[in-house]
């Protein structure tokens, strides 16, 4: 073998590329897939430093790069990775975690000295419990040595290893199930049992709870738009079936805390995979994210950009691992096809008694919801003589120990074994096996018995749980390997992520495999079911690692008791003075959790599948200031899933019961703004719990959150049916000191809405006479206990704010449902983070046209701050029908008070009294916003940051229709004739089904093909009138945008004869979005002439955008636009690679559409000409960025017009109109 060095500019340097010897016509392959400006190094030595992996840690780069180049004949290639030149790039790029720093590479580049070990008989535990970072209690090593003379041996390294993961806290929820003894006083029942009580209480439509990996939810009867097969090339049709949705929350502490990115990349990757496991199969919808980190202030400024210190921190500082962690999670999402459209930030550090309570140890929760056919919501029963089949990638020397050492306080083992215990994420990867696993779940014969993920644990805890208790075989050489060197310890128990397990009928086989291999998800058949009531991991060579009966490896250790006495704190309530009142506000306003969170929102994909009905933004400016998400079940019903986020540790850390109720309360009070199937009764919560467990106090303080939770639940009559605890939240230091985390729930709120049509949005409308309600929820005087303001004089306070009546909260609910039923609230907000007047502020941030005139006197306390500032639960509402509404709120018994109108004077004017004042919201509206800027500074270029921040404000959306109707019943065409469309997706495109179901509304008879399809003969195109490449992340963009799925055309041969004879013919259209556009400019699909052929390249901000905008369509010859010629539209845009490069001058190319403002970031790339979409010369092929797949129905829209909403359809449905129509004239 022979390591290659590639010169790539385009790759941010160098590629080193270990092969056997390279023709020079592989060579000229590789030139093409690395840039016009590459060129191959005649050395066997590279002289620098250069940032790299570790030898034996293969990056996902490396695998998705390594396959590009073996589906275009160069099989001969083992490895590649990229050589980024380390002066360059040592502020940006390097982290020590996941790179080594390489002087002068030569060719042991990628030498493995480390060997296979061979299994290790443990006469030690205690010993190798430390060394190998296990976190056994006393109790497991005492019962290990009782196995070990049960069965007559030593136990081997992979058992006790194994043993270790699969009843880690993490895994087993020992605390949880314990027996907590509070002040000598043992409590009757467990926390589990104060959890599950909520769902005996009030079952509601609950499926399953706590039995599966995911709880399920009663749903609609609801549309499935699919495939007929998954195995071929086949027409999409759409059928009805019962559904229920999914539900599940969990958190990535531990290993973010570490490696902020993969920590939090493979933390949503992993949930996500929850949701595909649950029942027999189901499918993710949309995902939500929670960040809580210590203290930011001291990291943010643009003084400490470069070269920021980690401060007292062992891993990162706060900014660091905040913008670390939502790019991995973005990232994840983002490849994998999911929009993340919910989520929270929270930030706090605080002495309190000598003691620092901060998350040093962070918190990253991923949750999200899904939905399954509700035939498919159970797991069948394993039987002797099924097959075991793992589907996904290689095994590597990653996240060893993971459960065990997320079980225990961060910095307690030295950081070779944290960082062992670090996973990758190759989120494509998980693409392609959940492809498979969907075209099984929506089948009507779905052969899966059971399935479950790999996780925490790796193989043993994924194949334990699917043989258990039946019992069974794992052929440990049937795993594959893309590290030789791994013992077979590392094999069985390495958390290399993106894989699944499966049980089947081995008659079954072969069809899945079909289907696998058609998605090039990798398949293999590991193992069988066998009645032996054990595991055993047995190889080729008759060996066995791990051979234990599952009565060992669950254990039947002793219940574990949990001992704490209750520690009472003593907090006092600062001194203010409303003199100060603007230096209060300006601290508020940029604290983490009130400011704008725009750098978070403007970096994910929140329109992915085209059934998102909710996400971050509102309003002419688009600010992220809903705090509920909804996503539809289907494309053409109201009907769809809801979701929420609550929290409150400032005020679990004084009363952590009350902290508990707040929770709930804020989630609540978030999910509202919609139409609820069920009501109140009809909401399902996740409650995840965080706490620094063993600490003094802490364990006593957890179990009065419980049951404080469970008791106010149960009242409410809502149900917890599914949730997670992660409770080792502190960090240890190397000279001793724990900093510990404040103990936390999160709560994830989901209810059915039947009409998400009827959601209320915080922006305030342009109605004339509106008026605005306050509503408080809590039934009590403003408290400023745990609020940001508190936080922000450096105190907590003790006069907490608390939900005093249960009854009157629930009416409270109530009515607001009622009155958002009978369309009587324009817009609406909570009052939460920052008080009422930070909830003032945000609804008129979004819409520039407007102002407030406030008059407090109505709310009968006199504490002006208290009364602006406080937190207590409630909200305000925009409403025109004010005595209809007020008649309700009264008859209700409703605590609500009238306290200001809508008026056209850019300001905010509050009066209580005799004070007056008048807030410039433009300027609060900068301030709100400047720390946005800051974080951005970080993740994009620092001129691009600044335009966002000058812009942002001056880009509204303004819409000019076109003058044609839109029809609004579908179908709109009478016509029998049905002509075929084509959907030609590669792995890693994941926007195909709401394309699809675009072209099925237009006419058309959508065919499914996949690349692999083509290239194997399976199909040809010469009875398809249209094809259209669909967005997504083709090979991750490894390479490039579009790069590897180009090459698969361009070089390989009846693909490309196929294209060529497709596009020859004249009575054919084509369309590419997204990665399809760039898959067309890079197969010079666009122009006649070659010296003029566009080009496409990173964004101008370096950094993947998604925003709602607009853009112009210009007059031109385009077949699918000219319906809409004139209009000025919105639309989603979600992309990195995305500038035009136009050669020549303007008039060279076919410009058919262009972004609305020329500056960033409504102009989201910087293209030529504010290019958004080009067309060939005969205007039959086109090549467009923005999505108009996911922006065809107003509800898809970020913000349409008040006037229009009762219209189904926007104008983008007849760009696929007009393509049916020309086609069907042409036949």
């Amino acid at each position: 073998m022979k390591i290659y060095f590639f010169y790539s500019p385009d790759n941010q340097g160098y590629i080193a590329v270990e092969s056997t010897r390279l023709s020079p016509k592989n060579i000229d392959k590789l030139l093409w897939l690395f840039g016009d400006d590459a060129f191959l190094l005649n050395v066997d030595t590279l002289v620098g430093e250069f940032i790299c992996t570790f030898p034996e840690m293969i990056t996902p780069w490396c695998t998705n790069a390594v396959e590009i180049v073996h589906n275009i004949g160069i099989s001969s290639i083992k490895r590649m990775e990229k050589l980024i030149p380390y002066d360059k790039y040592k502020s940006t790029i390097y982290d020590p975690m996941l790179h080594t720093i390489i002087s002068d590479p030569s060719q042991n580049l990628f030498k493995i000295k480390r060997k296979k070990e061979p299994i290790k008989y443990i006469d030690d535990i205690e010993k190798y419990n430390y060394e190998a970072g296990l976190a056994l209690s006393k109790y497991e090593i005492d019962y290990l040595k009782y196995i070990s003379e049960t069965i007559g041996r030593p136990l081997t390294d992979c058992e006790v290893y194994g043993f270790a993961q699969v009843n880690s806290e993490h895994c087993r929820h020992k605390i949880f199930n314990g027996v907590f003894v509070i002040d000598n006083i043992e409590q009757k029942e467990t926390l589990f049992d104060l959890i599950k009580a909520t769902t005996r209480a009030n079952h509601g439509k609950v499926i399953s709870a706590y039995s599966d990996n995911v709880a399920f939810i009663e749903a609609e009867k609801s549309k499935i738009f699919t495939p007929v097969r998954g195995d071929m090339p086949s027409s999409y049709i759409e059928y009805e079936e019962e559904l229920v949705y999914s539900l599940k929350a969990e958190t990535h502490n531990f290993p973010t805390t570490v490696e902020p990115f993969y920590g939090a990349a493979t933390g949503s990757g992993g949930e996500i995979r929850d949701r595909m496991a649950g029942g027999i199969g189901s499918i993710p919808l949309i995902g939500t994210a929670v960040y809580m980190v210590a203290d930011t202030r001291n990291f943010i400024e643009e003084k400490n950009l470069f070269g920021q210190s980690k401060g007292r921190f062992l891993y990162h500082n706060p900014v660091d691992t905040l913008i670390k962690a939502s790019n991995g999670a973005s990232d994840f999402g983002n490849k994998f096809g999911q929009p993340l459209i919910c989520g929270s930030l929270y930030t706090y550090e605080q002495m309190i008694d000598d003691q620092l309570i901060a998350y040093d140890k962070v918190i990253m929760l991923a949750g999200g919801i899904g939905y399954a056919l509700k035939k498919y919501a159970y797991k069948k029963t394993v039987r002797p003589g099924q097959t075991v089949v793992m589907m996904g990638g290689d095994n590597y020397r990653i996240g060893m120990g993971g459960g065990a050492v997320s079980s225990v306080a961060t910095g307690k083992y030295n950081n070779s074994v944290e960082r062992n215990a670090i996973q990758r994420a190759n989120p494509e990867m998980q693409k392609r096996v959940f492809n498979v696993i969907r075209a099984l779940a929506e089948n009507h014969l779905n052969p899966i018995i059971s399935i479950h993920d790999h996780g925490a644990g790796g193989h043993l805890n994924c194949f334990a749980e699917l043989l258990d208790p039946i019992g069974g075989e794992i052929n440990i050489d049937a795993l594959p390997l893309g590290d030789p060197s791994l013992s077979d310890k590392e094999i069985i128990c390495n958390e290399s992520q993106e894989r699944m397990g499966l049980v089947v009928d081995n008659s079954n086989y072969e069809k899945i495999e079909k289907i696998a291999l058609r998605e090039c998800a990798p398949i293999y058949k590991v193992g069988k079911i066998y009645a032996s009531n054990s595991i055993c991991f047995v190889g080729n060579d008759n060996r066995k690692p791990f051979d234990l009966k599952f009565e060992y490896l669950f254990g039947k250790t002793p219940k574990k008791i949990i001992r704490d006495y209750n520690k009472k704190y003593e907090f006092h309530n600062p001194k203010y003075n409303l003199n100060e009142f603007d230096t209060y506000l300006e601290k508020v306003l940029t604290n983490d959790a009130v400011l704008v969170k725009d750098w978070l929102t403007n970096k994910v994909d929140r329109s992915v599948t085209g059934k998102v009905a909710l996400q971050q933004t509102c309003g002419k400016i688009q600010l992220p200031l809903n705090n509920l998400a909804i996503t539809a079940l289907d494309y053409t019903s109201n009907t769809g899933i809801a979701i929420s986020i609550g929290h409150a540790p400032n005020v679990g850390i004084i009363d952590p019961a009350k902290g508990s109720r707040l929770s709930v309360a804020e989630a609540l009070t978030n999910i509202v703004w919609v139409p609820l199937k069920d009501g109140l009764e009809g909401i399902s919560l996740s409650a995840n719990w965080m706490w620094p467990s063993g600490l003094p106090g802490e364990d006593a303080r957890l179990y009065e959150a419980v049951k404080s939770l469970s008791d106010f639940c149960i009242k409410l009559k809502i149900n917890i049916p599914t949730g997670k605890d992660s409770l080792s939240l502190s960090q240890n230091y190397p000279d001793g000191t724990v900093v510990k985390g404040p103990g936390t729930v999160v709560i994830t709120a989901s209810a059915l809405t039947n009409d998400f049509t009827k959601v209320v949005t915080p922006d305030i409308k342009n109605v004339e006479n509106s008026s605005l309600i306050f509503i408080n929820f809590s039934k009590m005087p403003p408290s400023l206990g745990g609020s940001i303001f508190y936080q922000e004089l450096k105190q907590i306070g003790n006069n907490t704010p608390d939900i005093v009546d249960v009854e009157y909260f629930k009416r409270a609910f109530i009515v607001l449902q009622n009155l958002i039923n009978q369309n009587l609230v324009l817009a609406g907000h909570d009052v939460s983070a920052g008080g009422l007047i930070t909830t003032l502020l945000e609804m008129s941030f979004a819409n520039p046209d407007i102002g407030l005139d406030i008059n407090l006197a109505s709310i009968p306390y006199d504490d002006i701050i208290a009364i602006l500032f406080a937190e207590n639960p409630g909200v305000v509402i925009q409403v025109a029908n004010v005595k209809e509404v007020i008649n309700q709120l009264y008859q209700a018994e409703m605590q609500y008070y009238p306290i200001g109108t809508v008026i056209d004077k850019r300001e905010l004017k509050i009066i209580k009294y005799q004070t007056y004042e008048h807030f410039d919201i433009d300027k609060w509206r900068d301030i709100w916003y400047k720390k946005s800027y800051l974080y951005d500074l970080r993740q994009t270029t620092l001129d691009k940051a600044k335009e966002r921040f000058n812009n942002y404000k001056k880009q509204p959306l303004d819409y000019i229709f076109p003058k044609i109707e839109v029809p609004q019943k579908f179908p709109f065409n009478k016509d029998t004739i049905k002509p075929k469309a084509a959907i030609i997706r590669e792995k890693g495109v994941n926007g195909d089904r709401e394309m699809a179901y675009c072209l099925y509304l237009a006419g058309f008879d959508v065919i499914d093909i996949h690349m692999t399809d083509i290239i194997n003969g399976k199909i040809t195109l010469d009875d398809i009138s249209f094809i259209v490449f669909a967005g997504g992340f083709s090979n991750s963009d490894v390479l490039g945008s579009a790069k590897g799925w180009a090459a698969n055309f361009h070089f390989n041969e009846r693909a490309r004869l196929e294209l060529e004879k497709f596009y020859n013919r004249t009575d054919t259209l084509s369309l590419g979005v997204c990665n399809g556009c760039q898959l067309m400019v890079h197969l010079g699909l666009l122009s006649d002439d070659k010296t003029l052929l566009p080009k496409m390249t990173w964004n101008d901000s370096k950094k993947f955008e998604s925003n709602f905008i607009t853009v112009d369509i210009h007059k031109s010859n385009s077949i699918l636009l000219k319906p809409l010629i004139g209009s000025r539209l919105g639309v989603w845009i979600a992309h990195g690679e995305g500038k035009f490069i136009l050669p020549g001058n303007e008039i060279n190319h076919n410009i058919v559409m262009k972004y609305s403002y020329h500056k960033y970031p409504a102009n989201p790339n910087g293209s030529d000409y504010d290019t958004a979409a080009i067309a060939s010369p005969d205007g039959r092929h086109l090549a467009m960025m923005p999505h108009i797949e996911r922006s065809i129905f107003s509800w898809q829209w970020a913000y349409y017009p008040n006037d229009l909403k009762k219209n189904v359809f926007t104008p983008w449905i007849m760009s696929f109109i007009s393509a049916y129509d020309w086609i069907t004239k042409k036949k």
